[in-house]
């Protein structure tokens, strides 16, 4: 299982293991088995899978960090008497008739919005699915990373050192295929242990509307001038050195599109930032720089120089404001007390009163209600602040039931007492 965070300066870091004494898992039930890359192989997953009991246990391995998207690049598959199955969807694209092999089965995931998108994919389609992250989380697990879980909850310890490779690789080295079928070997116990402790602690429900939620989510829409999340330019102030991170970035991106490879590996973002800074307007005095003097930059400095020249070269009229695209989200809340004083103040007891709720069923705030969506709610409030209009407006926000049902007499109580005061 590998992060979907595509890092600017390479690969994430890996998942960190648990300290306390546990039993290491060290090898597969069943031996490691080989990668399925045939139509044969496929046709026999398929029977095997068909032929299984119980849920699907079910990973995906992505290459962040050193490709350019999250495309899949190994799929691990286990069902109860079927055994586990690694298949290589680069070699086989449609896997839809793995997905109906299972039929309405359950699927394991751990941390599934993470893998199902590049499931989709491939025709993996599951209909009903439990993830052992967000059930974790629920939960009040102070760390959530399968290796972490795995360790509190079964007492197992499940290596991670593999996390973070490139899983684009060809042939995969044996000591990574072991590392992927032992990621999806004890899925299953684990998820009927998180069951249970969901069940002793009435969240059984909650966690269901949260599954079906990760299921059914769409695709994020695509950002709006995605280059302004360069790391580091938040100090960038003037229009022309916006502009040289813009023209750098796209370029960056076209050619990391084209040879397939993560940005951050072709010029981190930390370059960027500098160039802009500098303004340089020669490729000398674009490898002055320390963030260019590397060989490989340095070879690609008079591609980046373009980017720059014409950067440079543009009219006032054509430079990024500093502001950014207009959005309906509301400003950032250090600028409310003076742009908005009574939404500063609902914010402020609405945090505490979330924090409160979140407190008493033991989980982080952010899974009671999102953090984005109770600030858009404190910043645009319904016409009335009482228990059924903040459900509204938090459903209308996407809230599931469960989230609307522990925060809206309580945010309305608040509020009441905010005028009141």
């Amino acid at each position: 299982m590998t992060t979907d965070t595509q890092t600017p300066d390479g690969p994430p870091d890996a998942e960190e293991t648990p300290g306390d004494p546990v039993t290491p898992l060290t090898e597969p039930a069943d031996g490691i088995p080989a990668v399925t890359t045939t139509a044969e192989g496929l046709a026999a997953a398929v029977a095997a899978i068909r032929a299984g009991t119980g849920p699907v246990a079910a990973d995906a391995e992505r290459a962040s960090g050193y490709r350019y998207g999250q495309d899949t690049y190994l799929v691990q598959l286990r069902r109860r008497g079927s055994g586990t199955w690694l298949v290589d969807p680069r070699e086989l694209p449609d896997l839809s008739a793995l997905s109906e092999a299972a039929g309405d089965a359950e699927w394991v995931l751990h941390a599934a919005s993470q893998d199902l998108p590049g499931f989709a994919e491939h025709g993996l389609l599951p209909t009903t699915i439990f993830d052992t992250e967000l059930a974790s989380r629920l939960l009040g697990l102070e760390r959530v990373g399968l290796g972490a879980v795995v360790a509190e909850i079964l007492g197992l310890g499940l290596a991670k050192e593999h996390s973070a490779v490139d899983w684009s690789t060809r042939p995969l080295p044996e000591s990574w295929l072991r590392y992927a079928a032992l990621d999806v070997e004890v899925l299953v116990d684990l998820r009927d242990e998180l069951a249970a402790r969901l069940d002793a602690a009435g969240k059984t429900e909650w966690a269901a509307q949260e599954f079906e939620h990760v299921r059914t989510m769409p695709p994020p829409a695509p950002r709006v001038d995605p280059w302004r999340r360069t790391s580091g330019m938040h100090g960038l102030r003037d229009r022309r050195q916006l502009a040289v991170v813009r023209s750098l970035w796209e370029a960056r991106d076209l050619n990391a599109r084209r040879r397939d490879i993560a940005p951050g590996r072709i010029l981190p973002d930390r370059a960027i930032v500098a160039a802009a800074r500098a303004m340089p307007r020669s490729v000398p005095a674009l490898t002055a720089l320390r963030e260019f003097s590397g060989r490989a930059t340095k070879r690609r400095a008079p591609q980046w120089q373009v980017a720059i020249d014409e950067a440079l070269a543009l009219p006032d009229a054509e430079l990024p404001s500093t502001r950014g695209p207009r959005t309906d989200a509301p400003p950032p809340p250090r600028a409310w007390p003076d742009r908005n004083p009574e939404a500063a103040a609902r914010l402020e007891v609405a945090r505490a009163t979330v924090n409160a709720v979140a407190e008493e069923v033991t989980m982080p705030v952010e899974n009671v209600v999102q953090p984005s969506l109770l600030r858009a709610v404190c910043w645009s409030p319904p016409e009335r602040l009482d228990a059924d209009h903040l459900d509204e407006a938090f459903a209308a926000g996407g809230a599931r039931p469960w989230q609307r049902a522990l925060v809206a007499e309580p945010l309305a109580r608040a509020f009441a007492g905010l005028a009141g005061a």
